[in-house]
């Protein structure tokens, strides 16, 4: 491999482990104004994503530029564009932060809501999703990554109870509607990073072992 590569991989791994953990602190914080009805934790999110779009720009812009320069094959390819697709998830991971935060506002400036046990059980969950996502493209642990993909199914099951729930929550009390509305968005939210987080498990077991899982068991079973 030319030095100049070499050189170039490194710098884009180390901004790509600068965004995974901007993405990691934006989302946890997001998470946890919500839980603590933390009004100006909440306000600050925003800002903090600007930040996260520009990396992601800036990372893709030098994944393009070592394709065009070195023309990589293999393993470097895939390195490369893997990164693209990391950087791709996790600025999706930090709008939906965004999100979250906005709904904690709203549900902060409503009143008092009783936030369902397991809602704070789904959050830790998806959250533990996340970083184990990165820390697995860290040590290029596909064990790891393969972990991460099989909890996607208990994060799915919350979110269906919790909306049930909610959905219960609305036809006894209607004047709360908007309430448990704000709630209902934020679970969706959650659900989301949870599937994110999978998203690059799947591209870590490609990246170090050039196998496509994504999609798998839908394709084997084949349609209902």
């Amino acid at each position: 491999m030319a030095i100049h590569l070499i050189r170039d991989l490194d710098a884009l791994h180390r901004n790509v482990l600068t965004m995974c953990a901007r993405v990691e602190e934006l989302i946890d914080s997001a998470v946890d104004a919500l839980h603590r009805r933390d009004y100006e934790k909440a306000e600050e999110i925003p800002a903090q994503d600007d930040e996260i779009d520009r990396m992601d720009v800036q990372i893709e812009e030098e994944c393009l530029k070592l394709l065009a320069l070195h023309q990589p094959v293999a393993v470097d390819l895939r390195r490369i564009t893997t990164v693209m697709k990391i950087s791709g998830e996790l600025e999706r991971v930090a709008d939906l932060g965004v999100n979250i935060s906005e709904r904690a506002l709203s549900i902060i400036r409503c009143g008092e809501v009783h936030v369902p046990d397991d809602f704070r059980e789904m959050s830790h969950l998806a959250l533990s999703m996340l970083h184990r996502s990165i820390d697995s493209y860290v040590d290029m642990d596909v064990k790891l990554a393969r972990d991460v993909c099989q909890t996607d199914d208990r994060v799915d099951n919350l979110n269906r109870e919790i909306i049930h729930d909610l959905i219960l929550r609305m036809q006894r009390q209607p004047q709360l509607i908007e309430l448990h509305m704000h709630l209902f968005s934020v679970c969706r939210q959650i659900e989301r990073v949870a599937d994110h987080a999978t998203n690059i498990a799947e591209d870590v077991v490609y990246l170090v072992e050039g196998e496509i899982i994504r999609h798998r068991n839908r394709l084997e079973t084949g349609p209902a």
